[in-house]
């Protein structure tokens, strides 16, 4: 009795020095914090099985937050206002008009018949990417002890992983393959990382710039160029450009200032090319002398899309010999140029050091 006695009051002065810490941390008075932790606790007992509330004080300050995977690329807002088909993604397939170029103009012309020129249009489809989770099982025992909703926290990680896997799918469809006349490929030009005589070239202002006289070129309209920097090449030029260190965060609109006529973006996940100039396949580790590109897109002539959605679910009643539930998702999706053509990207060259 005298041992249950001191354990009650050890819980009751933990409690109590925890409810001052937490108020010193949220800005509160001292003794409402210590009042609302006793509170709490001692409410909670009435909830608890006997003895719970002293070996147990204050659970849900410890172990109802839950520790989610880190995901640095959950956000794509490079998405943000791209022309939006779902409506059109009837059975998850998405048809197109893909015309066949413009007429020719004639001015003053004074030569009749005039030349019959045919222009024929072709039917461009689109199927959408499926995204699928492994189902992930959640026993009836794991769900009594848990101390928060486990199925509520595992319907959370799925959903989150399948758009993150989605948005670097996304951008991955949006860099060209290989460089071409309406798809350029550039290599940077900076100091190389390090130093030294071998490694990775830095991006600077010039490359940026170089792109941009790629896209005035082919006649890409200013408005709706959008350039989605990776990290190595932000990096860069945090460490070079005091401009763009200066203008890096709009505190206005959350994100970083355009540049050279393009809306820049910054993106964790962006794809890597091949020394060579080549596109990496989507889901394939880089190899040595391998990096992340910045990818250049103009918005009206991608497209995104999304389709059905469905989760499934099997209840641990319908599984009396393992007693517990399956849970996985299932989502359509798709980011796509409509054409391969308006779109470019700036790739970190490799110096290779001077032989001998």
């Amino acid at each position: 009795m005298r041992t249950k006695g001191i354990k009650a009051m050890t819980a009751l002065l933990f409690n109590l020095a925890m409810g001052v810490m937490m108020a010193a941390l949220l800005g509160v008075p001292a003794l409402a914090g210590a009042a609302t932790a006793v509170g709490v606790s001692l409410a909670a007992g009435k909830f608890m099985p006997a003895g719970a509330l002293y070996d147990g004080v204050l659970t849900e300050v410890w172990t109802g937050e839950l520790i989610k995977t880190l995901r640095a690329g959950d956000v794509a807002t490079f998405l943000d206002g791209l022309p939006d088909y779902s409506q059109y993604a009837e059975n998850d397939v998405i048809h197109m008009i893909d015309v066949g170029g413009d007429p020719d103009v004639l001015v003053n012309n004074t030569t009749y018949p005039l030349t019959i020129q045919q222009i024929d249009d072709t039917d461009a489809t689109f199927s959408l990417d499926k995204f699928q989770t492994k189902p992930t099982p959640v026993t009836d025992d794991e769900l009594y002890a848990s101390s928060y909703d486990k199925m509520a926290s595992l319907k959370d990680r799925h959903a989150e992983a399948i758009k993150e896997k989605k948005f670097a799918k996304a951008i991955h469809a949006l860099a060209p393959d290989s460089n071409g006349t309406k798809t350029p490929v550039l290599k940077t030009t900076g100091e190389i990382v390090g130093g030294g005589t071998s490694g990775r070239r830095r991006l600077q202002m010039s490359d940026i710039i170089a792109l941009k006289d790629k896209f005035d070129k082919m006649k890409i309209p200013v408005q709706g160029r959008r350039l989605v920097l990776c990290s190595d090449h932000v990096n860069d030029l945090l460490l070079t450009d005091q401009k763009f260190k200066d203008q890096y965060y709009n505190y206005t609109t959350g994100k970083i200032a355009n540049l050279y006529s393009f809306e820049v973006y910054e993106y964790s996940d962006n794809p890597v090319y091949k020394t060579a100039g080549t596109k990496v396949a989507f889901g394939t580790a880089a190899s040595t002398n391998e990096y992340q590109a910045s990818v250049a897109f103009y918005t009206k002539r991608v497209f995104k899309a999304s389709g059905s959605t469905k989760m499934y679910y099997s209840e641990a009643k319908t599984d009396p010999l393992n007693q517990r539930s399956l849970v996985n998702f299932r989502h359509y999706f798709i980011v796509l140029p409509k054409k391969k053509d308006a779109m470019g990207a700036i790739m970190s060259d490799h110096a290779t050091a001077p032989a001998g």
